[in-house]
């Protein structure tokens, strides 16, 4: 696999030391860039940070236990998640689950599933694990890393289902290489899904349908088939059954203000 592009820094999940290499990338290779974005999702020591007291949730997410998955110990698990959870059940991974609707919501609904949300805001991650404790889902966990490095967590092969939910949408083409939908992340999730495995986006930016799609097109030996795709998931209803889904934050704020949210359902097909 190719060697992947890499989210801008987020300065709200660091100290001012750190928040100096937000603008750095300019000239550096890729592979550069992969180093440094995995620099900010190690887990290092608090004093590493120039003022670690800035942002509470910097240690409270190293403290807090399940279902919060430190990077070093999701790292380890790359090729087998049963022992975070506590036993052998099906993968299904939600990337940026933000404040935890819907990843604590699916397993609730899907106590037979194992759920993992990865997330690289250390609020997010506490928000997330706090809705996951206030369910009391046992089948659910988060962790903190970046999702442009996604091959670092799955092993090819390892995932039964995959869930992306309004991904920044970097509409400037000099953006480009900020956008998650792409050749890098599209490639990684065919590798990873088993065969026959669902994928679903939801997206309040029309640009990613299109630039999805395209990229599904482009993609050697054609390894998903889209089993249907809505423009308005208020006016037309999910493509995936309506009963087996949770309404995330920004889909209830985009149909509280009347917008639509599309939404793309996709199966990585069988012997690809």
């Amino acid at each position: 696999m190719s060697t992947p592009p890499v989210a801008p820094f987020d300065a709200d999940d660091a100290d001012d030391t750190d928040a100096d290499d937000a603008g750095a990338g300019a000239g550096l290779s890729a592979a550069a860039l992969a180093v440094r974005a995995r620099l900010h999702v190690t887990d290092r020591p608090l004093d590493a940070y120039g003022m670690p007291d800035l942002n509470p949730y910097l240690k409270l997410h190293r403290d807090y236990g399940p279902p919060v998955v430190t990077a070093a110990e999701a790292v380890a698990r790359r090729s087998d998640w049963s022992a975070a959870f506590g036993r052998s059940a099906p993968l299904h991974l939600e990337v940026g689950p933000g404040n935890g609707f819907f990843l604590s919501g699916m397993a609730r609904m899907h106590p037979e599933w194992n759920w993992l949300g990865v997330e690289i805001r250390f609020k997010r991650v506490i928000l997330c694990a706090k809705k996951i404790r206030a369910l009391g889902v046992e089948n659910a966990r988060v962790a903190r890393y970046d999702a442009f490095l996604l091959d670092d967590l799955i092993a090819p092969g390892t995932l039964d289902g995959l869930y992306v939910h309004h991904p920044d949408p970097w509409s400037r083409e000099r953006d480009e290489k900020h956008r998650l939908i792409g050749p890098h992340f599209l490639s990684w999730a065919a590798a990873a899904l088993r065969p026959g495995a669902r994928f679903r986006v939801k997206t309040d930016h029309l640009p990613h349908v299109e630039r999805l799609l395209a990229v599904l097109d482009a993609l050697p030996g054609a390894p998903f088939r889209v089993l249907g795709r809505s423009d308005d998931i208020v006016r037309d209803g999910t493509p995936w059954p309506l009963a087996d889904d949770v309404e995330t934050n920004y889909q209830r704020k985009f149909r509280q203000r009347g917008l639509p949210v599309y939404a793309v359902w996709m199966e990585r097909v069988p012997g690809m």
